[in-house]
C-alpha cells in the first residue's frame, strides 16, 4: 500500500515538530531505516529554459514536508540557482570532474541522508549521465543497490523531445519520469499519432508528472525573496525570520506546492524513494 502523507502532514506552510527522518512503512523499525538503500533523484534537461530547477526546489520543500531528510547538489557552477535558494543542504559540483563525482557516488552508502537530489545544469543532462555510466553508478542501479529516479523536464518544442531517444540507453533500469513544467502558457505534445510514437516508444517509463504553472507575480516574489518555496509560505526571510510576504501570493504558492504534491502521491514517489515502488522498471 502506498505510502500517503495527511493532507495536514503535507501542508507545507506548516513547520516540522520533529527532525527529519527516512521515509518508512507503518511500523517499520529504525533498523530498517538505517539499511535503506541510498536513492538518487536526478531532475535535468539538454533543453534551457525549461525550469528544472523549480521541479527541484518543488521536490526538496515536498520531501521536507514529508519528513524525508535529504541532501542535494548543484552542478550550475560556479554560483547555482538551486544553492541560491536552498544554501543549507546543496552543494555546487561540477558533474564531469571525479573529485566532485567522489562527493555524490562514494558517499551514498555511508552518508547518513540516503536521498540525494541532484540538479542538472542545462545542457548537461547527457554529460551527467555518461559520467553516471562511466564510474559504475548505473551498473549498481542494474544490480538494485541504488533507487534511481530521473526526472526529465521537457520543454514543448521538438527539440526537447530529441532528448528521449539521447538518453534511452541510460535510463533502462530507472524510474523514468518525464516532467511536464508549464513554465508558461503553451502547450504540449499536441502532435500525429505517428510523432508522438516516434518519440515516446523509444524509452520505458515510470509515468508523466504535470508542474502546473505558477502566477508570475507570486513565482516572482518568491525569487526576490530568495527563500524557498515553503519558507515563502509560512511567512519566513532567508534566514528564517518573520517576514510580510503578500497573503494573496503565499496562498497562490501553497496552492501550487499541494498540485504539485499530489502529483508525486499519484506517482507513489516515497514509495519509489524508499525501495517499496511496485511497478517495473
Amino acid at each position: 500500500m502506498a505510502y500517503k502523507p495527511s493532507r495536514e502532514k503535507r501542508n507545507v506552510s506548516s513547520r516540522q515538530e520533529q527532525p527529519p527522518v527516512a521515509p518508512k512503512a507503518k511500523g517499520a523499525s529504525s533498523g530498517a531505516v538505517r539499511k535503506m538503500k541510498p536513492a538518487v533523484i536526478l531532475v535535468g534537461a539538454d533543453k534551457g529554459g525549461v525550469g528544472k530547477t523549480t521541479v527541484a526546489r518543488a521536490l526538496l520543500d515536498y520531501l521536507a514536508a514529508n519528513n524525508v531528510l535529504t541532501r542535494a547538489f548543484d552542478t550550475e557552477t560556479p554560483r547555482g540557482t538551486l544553492h541560491r535558494f536552498q544554501p543549507e543542504q546543496t552543494s555546487v559540483v561540477d558533474m564531469t570532474s571525479p573529485s566532485d563525482q567522489m562527493k555524490i557516488i562514494d558517499t551514498l552508502n555511508t552518508a547518513e541522508v540516503k536521498v540525494s537530489v541532484i540538479d542538472v545544469r542545462a545542457g548537461g543532462l547527457g554529460p551527467a549521465l555518461d559520467a553516471l555510466r562511466d564510474t559504475g553508478f548505473l551498473e549498481a542501479v542494474k544490480e538494485g543497490e541504488v533507487n534511481f529516479i530521473l526526472f526529465h523536464v521537457l520543454g514543448s518544442s521538438i527539440a526537447s523531445l530529441d532528448e528521449i531517444g539521447e538518453i534511452a540507453s541510460h535510463v533502462q533500469d530507472a524510474y523514468y519520469f518525464m516532467v511536464k513544467n508549464h513554465v508558461n502558457d503553451t502547450t504540449f505534445f499536441e502532435w500525429d499519432p505517428l510523432t508522438h510514437r516516434k518519440y515516446f516508444e523509444k524509452v520505458r517509463t515510470a509515468g508523466e508528472i504535470t508542474i502546473p504553472k505558477l502566477n508570475e507575480m507570486s513565482y516572482e516574489q518568491v525569487e526576490i525573496a530568495g527563500t524557498p518555496f515553503s519558507a515563502f509560505v509560512a511567512n519566513k526571510g532567508m534566514n528564517g525570520e518573520p517576514a510580510n510576504h503578500s497573503f494573496v501570493l503565499r496562498g497562490y504558492v501553497r496552492t501550487w506546492q499541494n498540485k504539485i504534491a499530489d502529483e508525486f502521491d499519484r506517482v507513489e514517489l516515497l514509495d519509489l524513494i524508499a525501495g517499496r515502488g511496485g511497478k517495473d522498471r
